[in-house]
C-alpha cells in the first residue's frame, strides 16, 4: 500500500526521526562476558570504499518480502531475523536480549532486495558472551551477505564499507538515504566499552545487492 499527502509526509518524518536515534539508541547495550580485546573493529581500509576491489555489477531489486534469516557465510553467522519496531520510548527496539542470537529487521525501511536501504540489526554481546553480529567488525569489502526471504528467493548482498561510527555525530542521514538501488546496512555495537555506558559506537556494514538466488 502506498501512502499519500499527509500520511506519506508523517512517514517521511517518522523514517527520518527514527534513523536519528538509531544511532545513539545501539550504543546502549553491551556486557563484559566477551573476549579479551573486545568485539573486533573494522580495518581503517574497510572503511575506504574508492579504494576497495570492484564488486559484481548491482542487481535488479526485488518486490517486498518479508526476511527470514540473514547469513556470512565466510563469517560464520547463520540467524532468524525478526521485525522489530520502536519501543514505547520511540526508539528503535533490537530484539531482546535473551535472543542474542536472532536479528532484527526494522520495518520502518524497505525489506532487503527492495529499492532503497534496508536496515538489520543485532546485538553484539550479552551477559553470556558474544552475540549475532559480533563479528561484524572483522568483515571486509567484497564480503557477501545473504538473506533468505519468505518469498522463496535470497538476496545476495555484496559489502562495499565496514565502518565504525562515534554516538556523537552520528552521520544518520548518509548511511540510511535512500538510493536508486537495493541496498542494506548490518549494524551492531562498537568501539569503546563502559559498564556504565555501554559502547561508544556503532558499526555498520554496508552493502548493495548483486545476485538473487
Amino acid at each position: 500500500m502506498t501512502a499519500t499527502g499527509d500520511t506519506a509526509r508523517r512517514g517521511a518524518w517518522c523514517t527520518v526521526l527514527c534513523v536519528l536515534l538509531f544511532g545513539v539508541f545501539l550504543v546502549r547495550g553491551g556486557a563484559l562476558s566477551t573476549p579479551a580485546g573486545g568485539p573486533p573493529r573494522p580495518a581503517p581500509a574497510a572503511a575506504a570504499p574508492d579504494r576497495a576491489a570492484p564488486l559484481p555489477p548491482s542487481a535488479a531489486p526485488l518486490p517486498h518480502a518479508v526476511p527470514r534469516r540473514v547469513a556470512v557465510p565466510s563469517a560464520g553467522i547463520d540467524a532468524p531475523v525478526a521485525p522489530v519496531g520502536l519501543d514505547a520510548d520511540g526508539w528503535v527496539a533490537a530484539p531482546p536480549p535473551e535472543r542474542a542470537g536472532t536479528a532484527g529487521w526494522y520495518t520502518g525501511a524497505v525489506s532487503p532486495g527492495q529499492r532503497g536501504t534496508a536496515v538489520v540489526v543485532g546485538h553484539v554481546d550479552n551477559d553470556a558472551g558474544p552475540a549475532v553480529f559480533y563479528a561484524l567488525g572483522s568483515l571486509k569489502p567484497g564480503t557477501r551477505v545473504e538473506v533468505a526471504r519468505a518469498d522463496g528467493r535470497t538476496a545476495v548482498f555484496a559489502l562495499y564499507a565496514v565502518e565504525l561510527f562515534p554516538q556523537q555525530g552520528f552521520p544518520a542521514r548518509s548511511v540510511y538515504a535512500d538510493g536508486p538501488r537495493a541496498e542494506i546496512r548490518l549494524i551492531t555495537c562498537g568501539g569503546a566499552y563502559s559498564p556504565r555506558d555501554g559502547y561508544t559506537g556503532n558499526v555498520v556494514a554496508s552493502g548493495r545487492l548483486v545476485a538473487v538466488r
